[in-house]
């Protein structure tokens, strides 16, 4: 599916009705793709009201909404899996069903995503202004 800039919010909230509020995303696409800023749309639609950065160097953003926690993982700057399972990710991962969590970068966690993770692949469009988003989850036209 193609899509603009203009197209964000409704994108997002697509896929949160199609796909539920407690999922996991694992969002995948090169530099400038607009994983976070897709992320940043989804979390606000989720009812985030306090800006939403990248968590580059923190890796793990919470996020607080009336219905419970969001976390914006990036995975970006993790070299090994001992790595995340020090920072606590597993169990993280492993309350999956009870919050939304958005993972950019998400190569050297993959083996503690949960089975039910929606891939979302992000590229630029050959027009160069649109982008392209394809998902494991069979809900886009």
């Amino acid at each position: 599916m193609h899509y603009t800039t203009d197209d964000i919010p409704a994108l997002a909230a697509q896929l949160i009705e199609k796909l539920g509020r407690n999922r996991t995303y694992a969002l995948l696409g090169e530099l400038g793709a607009g994983k976070t800023t897709l992320v940043a749309e989804m979390c606000r639609q989720l009812g985030v009201t306090e800006p939403t950065s990248s968590p580059t160097f923190s890796i793990v953003n919470q996020y607080e909404t009336t219905s419970g926690p969001v976390y914006h993982l990036d995975c970006y700057r993790l070299n090994s899996i001992q790595e995340a399972l020090d920072a606590g990710l597993e169990e993280l991962f492993a309350g999956h069903e009870d919050y939304p969590i958005f993972v950019e970068w998400p190569a050297v966690v993959e083996d503690l995503l949960p089975d039910s993770t929606v891939v979302l692949r992000l590229k630029h469009g050959e027009d160069g202004s649109s982008r392209e988003i394809t998902t494991s989850a069979e809900i886009l036209p």
